[in-house]
């Protein structure tokens, strides 16, 4: 364990063998179908409501995917854990693209919206396996080149699955946007099975699986969830149905709690949270994920009805942060080396709040390159924010408490862009009720602004509302800094394989 921060860059030995350049391409794989299946189904909406109906519950194809794949995450990094990752990033990929499949065939919106849950729950095992594997198979000295890779795919996924759903629901049918998983999923699933040979371990042969745990963690997630996603959208945040699952979610957190306590070997134990370094990474991450909403959901409204751009010019604004991202990433090793985990992710997260509440004060209506420029820094600010904290948390534990780190880290990060969402949509809204007089919400003055309807003092409104909004975020950064300045060591506790 070492005390200052050149020993915490120690390099450790690989964890996985196997011919390592397949494997990761197979990591790379599964990365970009877990990405693009978060957004490809947007832009094809409008062709899968025109043909199975549904629109009143067409947001649950979204939502359900993400429920599914939040609250498995523990579950599966503790598989990980028990019966090694193999098996578990093999079952998870069998179980995606069966959801795949599904989907494909679905009849009608309710079959949909179920497959897309047994999307999710595969979706789970292929983003914190893989995150696993990358720390795995790499010593700490190389572990950013992996990151960073993997953090690219997820850029590139993520900007392009909008457009990529549009052309093959425009050109082919809606239903390809899950049957070109198949034979990308299929060689990702060979290389693995092919490729990824795990050492030899205790025998896994009595090995506890905590199925009551399980069963009360996603219940319980999959429960608050459900409450913040659809509190306010589909029922009022003040109303029988919130209350009813904001109480039935407090006390699923006691049951989890009680079980975990008595479980021999629990899904969530205690020492994820016991330990400095894990709760203030996850708590940091956590804010990272809550920070993250404010450009990825309010950008693109406020370049087009403010700025007055077209979709695709204000998909590129948003965009932008994906190219700096990953190179920040990739080269904050050069930092960390020198100063630390702790200290190159506070410059990091320091940096993006001074970016983000820099926002507000762009002048109205502005440019274009002025929001994207900030997106650029943003980028660069995050990259080396997020990068060295995973690399750092996951060097601090051995093989067989990884797989549970890395899942709990995800999570929270996940829960955070949840919570952001349902925060920030209630702080746009409530804005853009005092500018207006209560005319309405974000989406319905969007789309008197796209009618062409809509005076100049809406135009103010909305970007009054998105201003609020990085405000918000800039609060989160500035949580983040301060839970790593009082809670993480100085020195991350890195461990010698």
């Amino acid at each position: 364990m070492g005390s200052t921060s050149s020993a915490e860059v120690e390099a450790a030995q690989p964890a996985a063998a196997g011919r390592r350049g397949a494997v990761v391409a197979a990591l790379m794989l599964s990365m970009a179908l877990a990405a693009l299946d978060a957004t490809i189904v947007s832009t094809a909406v409008p062709q899968i409501v025109g043909d199975l109906g549904g629109f009143s519950v067409f947001s649950w194809l979204f939502s359900g995917y993400l429920l599914a794949v939040t609250v498995t995450l523990p579950v599966y990094g503790r598989l990980s854990d028990t019966f090694g990752r193999k098996p578990v990033l093999i079952a998870g990929s069998v179980l995606f693209l069966l959801g795949s499949l599904l989907c494909a065939l679905a009849w009608n919106m309710g079959a949909l919206i179920a497959f897309r849950v047994v999307q999710g729950l595969g979706g789970g095992a292929l983003q914190g396996t893989v995150q696993t594997l990358a720390a795995d198979l790499y010593p700490l000295k190389d572990r950013p080149k992996i990151q960073s890779k993997l953090s690219t795919v997820w850029a590139v996924s993520a900007v392009a699955g909008p457009g990529l759903g549009g052309v093959l629901a425009a050109y082919a049918d809606w239903r390809w946007i899950f049957l070109i998983n198949l034979p990308i999923g299929a060689l990702a699933l060979w290389l693995i099975v092919r490729h990824l040979h795990e050492p030899e371990r205790e025998s896994t042969a009595h090995a506890r699986v905590d199925w009551a745990g399980a069963l009360a963690v996603f219940a319980c997630g999959g429960v608050l969830l459900t409450a913040l996603v659809q509190g306010g959208v589909a029922w009022p945040w003040l109303s029988v149905p919130s209350s009813a699952l904001f109480g039935a979610g407090l006390a699923l957190v006691a049951v989890v709690v009680l079980v975990e306590r008595r479980a021999a070997d629990p899904i969530i134990p205690g020492w994820v949270w016991r330990r400095r370094t894990i709760a203030a990474v996850n708590l940091a991450l956590g804010a990272l994920g809550l920070l993250m909403v404010a450009p990825a959901v309010f950008l693109p409204t406020y370049a087009q009805s403010v700025l007055g751009l077209a979709p695709v010019a204000a998909g590129f604004v948003l965009s932008v942060w994906t190219l700096s991202w990953p190179v920040s990433a990739a080269l904050s090793q050069h930092v960390y080396r020198r100063i630390g985990f702790r200290n190159t992710a506070m410059l990091g997260i320091g940096t993006a709040a001074l970016i983000l509440f820099a926002f507000p004060f762009l002048p109205y209506p502005g440019q274009a390159w002025q929001p994207a420029l900030l997106m650029l820094l943003l980028g660069a600010a995050l990259g080396l924010f997020q990068l060295p904290l995973i690399v750092g948390v996951q060097s601090t534990v051995g093989w067989a408490e990884r797989g549970t780190t890395t899942a709990s880290v995800l999570f929270c990060r996940q829960t955070g862009q949840t919570i952001g969402a349902a925060v920030f949509g209630a702080v746009a809204n409530g804005v853009l009720a005092a500018r207006l007089g209560g005319a309405g919400d974000l989406d319905s003055v969007t789309r008197a602004l796209d009618s062409g309807s809509a005076p100049e003092a809406t135009r103010r409104a909305i970007a009054d509302a998105v201003h609020a909004v990085y405000m918000g975020a800039a609060g989160a950064a500035a949580l983040a800094f301060l839970v790593l300045l009082f809670l993480a060591p100085r020195t991350f506790p890195v461990l010698k394989d």
